[in-house]
């Protein structure tokens, strides 16, 4: 993994705040990852999944989205819970079998929610509402390079 994903709004291995949490306003944060040396090509995208391990029931998917166009270096806070963006990225269903970004909201103890990035050679030939699964195996094949951010909530 070579993609340095950052935030402003938390630092790799640090609490996220509450306003991304399901305590609060529960809104995606914004995110950013390195560009100087990523090459994707014209055809490609960039897709992302935010999950939980720590689940007891296996890991939980907080968000799927992907086809991002491929000279995406960014994404703000608050991305809205559309099937399709302006950009003309999709995004897939979570855990709680909604489309879009849906927050921490452990039942209890520290939680690590993982935000990956997967710069692929290709667009990925899916509908919105699609599953982490399906992703990931469409990607199978088609990822030139990865990175995550990982961040921790403690439900109060």
């Amino acid at each position: 993994m070579t993609v340095k994903v950052t935030s402003i709004a938390f630092n790799e291995g640090e609490p996220i705040p509450p306003r991304y949490s399901c305590e609060d306003v529960n809104i995606s944060p914004p995110l950013n990852w390195d560009g100087s040396h990523l090459s994707i090509p014209s055809g490609g995208s960039i897709a992302i999944i935010c999950e939980d391990p720590d689940s007891s029931g296996g890991t939980w998917i907080h968000w799927v989205i992907f086809n991002l166009p491929p000279e995406t270096r960014s994404l703000p806070e608050m991305v809205m819970p559309r099937e399709k963006l302006e950009n003309g990225a999709l995004q897939g269903v979570n855990s709680w079998g909604n489309i879009g970004f849906s927050g921490p909201c452990p039942p209890s103890g520290t939680h690590h929610y993982y935000f990956k990035i997967y710069l692929l050679d290709t667009k990925l030939d899916l509908p919105s509402g699609t599953s982490k699964e399906e992703v990931l195996k469409a990607m199978k094949g088609h990822i030139i390079d990865e990175g995550q951010l990982m961040g921790t909530y403690t439900r109060k």
